[in-house]
């Protein structure tokens, strides 16, 4: 049975829980070695090769996970039934689409493309070979996303704050597309409604990409959400507040807390009319393992996949709005004479 009559038979809802996912790495680097001793540790996945083109890290990550062999791209597509592409986000395209053509499922880390053009072609080549193409949101299987997705459905006002210390890693893209995305995944997630405008300044500092961006996000239902995300602070902070119709919500994210103000959940505060306040813990589980269990789950089950193409897609779309949106104030500034541009070398 071919890739592709594999995953039409999951889709059409055949049952394979009895085998495991073989699957290949490609990305020797942070997030593909995690992503290879998580494979080393799930029952329903097993590791059958590594590529990438610095092949003396993937030959470390090979060693370190059982001496599994350094393959190139075709022959790792020849014996897996599902890629991991763990690569710099400018070869997700391309890999992703080699990979989805030759029938084999795909978990491909975000942002999933560079262009909305591309990610529609990526979830057209998914649906036409009837394979799982999920994407590597992680945070939407975490402790702290489904507190709060639990307790909001209409939010009105978000404000969400995402800053650390510079660290080489991730500036392969914008702090946008490197820890903005997290926060505008998440409040995606509980936000329906489509985005009606943007506003945004970013700067470069340490990168040639923007290294600090807030932006203002305004949906169409009226919701607001106020994001900012820094890569060269001081301290690590991360923090959401949420005004909605169920109530005032904060979370810090560092500290594992959230706080409820609300009528239907906690003890009651006196004097305040019926308020009610839920002070809520969680404890650290692994996201990657779980990410690895639902990604099992859909190739093997053929369970609804978490974060799909349509998910992975309005995510950059949204990371692409506010790209442009900082664009379009910088060119505001430059007009002004606010900042001056830099000079072109001839």
């Amino acid at each position: 049975m071919t890739g592709q009559e594999r995953g039409m038979t999951q889709a059409a809802g055949g049952n394979m829980a009895g085998r495991q996912l073989r699957i290949g790495i490609v990305g020797a680097g942070h997030f593909g070695r995690f992503h290879a001793l998580k494979v080393l540790d799930s029952p329903r996945e097993a590791l059958v090769g590594i590529h990438d083109p610095d092949t003396e890290r993937a030959r470390v990550v090979a060693r370190e996970t059982g001496g599994v062999p350094v393959l190139s791209y075709p022959d790792l597509l020849a014996c897996s039934d599902a890629i991991i592409i763990a690569a710099p986000a400018e070869y997700h395209f391309d890999l992703a689409r080699q990979a989805l053509a030759a029938g084999r499922h795909v978990l491909v880390e975000k942002p999933m493309a560079a262009t909305l053009e591309q990610a529609d072609e990526l979830a057209h080549l998914a649906q036409a070979a009837g394979v799982v193409l999920q994407v590597g949101h992680l945070l939407r299987y975490s402790a702290e996303h489904r507190a709060i997705t639990g307790r909001i459905s209409r939010p009105l006002y978000i404000e969400a704050t995402r800053i650390a210390p510079y660290k080489p890693r991730g500036t392969d893209v914008s702090v946008i597309l490197d820890l903005m995305i997290h926060d505008l995944d998440l409040v995606l997630a509980i936000v329906d409604s489509p985005i009606e405008s943007v506003d945004a300044l970013g700067a470069a500092v340490s990168s040639p990409f923007e290294d600090i961006a807030n932006a203002r996000v305004r949906f169409e239902n009226g919701c607001v959400a106020t994001i900012a995300a820094s890569r060269i602070s001081l301290k690590t902070e991360r923090r959401m507040r949420v005004f909605s119709q169920e109530g005032y919500l904060s979370a810090d994210f560092m500290k594992r807390e959230l706080t409820m103000i609300g009528r239907e959940r906690g003890l009651p505060l006196p004097g305040t009319g019926g308020f009610r306040r839920e002070a809520v813990t969680w404890r650290d589980h692994d996201t990657l393992a779980a990410e690895h269990a639902a990604f099992a789950a859909s190739c093997l089950d053929g369970a609804r996949v978490l974060v799909d193409a349509a998910a992975g897609r309005r995510a950059l779309a949204a990371a692409l709005a506010v790209t442009q949106g900082i664009a379009a104030t910088r060119a505001r500034m430059e007009a002004s004479g606010l900042i001056i541009p830099p000079v072109q070398e001839d």
